[in-house]
């Protein structure tokens, strides 16, 4: 490899680490079944005017396999959280009985099953895409390095090492849905 195109692969490497990193905290808002506080990440709360996330408004935490619990730290806040969660429209209808707010997952049927797999593929797709144009942008720069001097074999090397990377990251994506379409599927 050489020093001109290695801080080009080494900050391609980092933004596909970057997207990796994305897709894996994507797939785990994507229930599988199984009640987790983290599936209410991304849902923000009008507190005060401001929006909050969820989990800084109150105490999140799985109950069972199929009931979350949000405990509020205000008590006047329970009628913001319980909107924002119908807001967020994440298929579950939250129950408020004064003091803290449950939500009760139905069991997945078989269709929305089908659907988190779909869920799940566009959100690898999204990834790949990401990747996808890390590599072109990483091209382009070395193709740009050997207009101004960088050896046609130096950028050949470059192309080839981000090529790898690229396909690296692609298959650690299927692998993560490969593993994902599994835990959904599973009864």
């Amino acid at each position: 490899m050489n020093d001109e195109t290695t801080p080009i692969i080494e900050n391609a490497s980092i933004s596909m680490e970057k997207a990796n990193e994305h897709f894996e905290s994507e797939l785990l808002k994507i229930r599988a079944g199984k009640a987790n506080p983290t599936m209410l990440d991304g849902i923000v709360v009008d507190y005060y005017g401001n929006l909050t996330p969820i989990n800084q408004v109150g105490n999140l935490s799985a109950i069972d396999a199929r009931t979350l619990t949000i405990q509020p730290w205000e008590k006047n806040m329970l009628q913001p959280i319980e909107r924002a969660i119908i807001a967020a429209n994440i298929g579950i209808n939250p129950q408020n009985d004064g003091n803290i707010i449950r939500l009760f997952l139905p069991p997945l049927t078989e269709e929305r099953r089908k659907d988190l797999v779909k869920k799940s593929n566009g959100e690898g797709e999204n990834a790949k895409i990401a990747i996808r144009n890390i590599r072109r942008d990483a091209i382009e720069q070395i193709k740009k390095a050997e207009k101004e001097g960088l050896s046609e074999d130096a950028a050949k090397d470059g192309e080839n090492a981000v090529q790898e990377l690229t396909n690296e990251y692609i298959s650690l994506i299927e692998k993560h849905l490969e593993r994902k379409e599994k835990e959904i599927m599973a009864v």
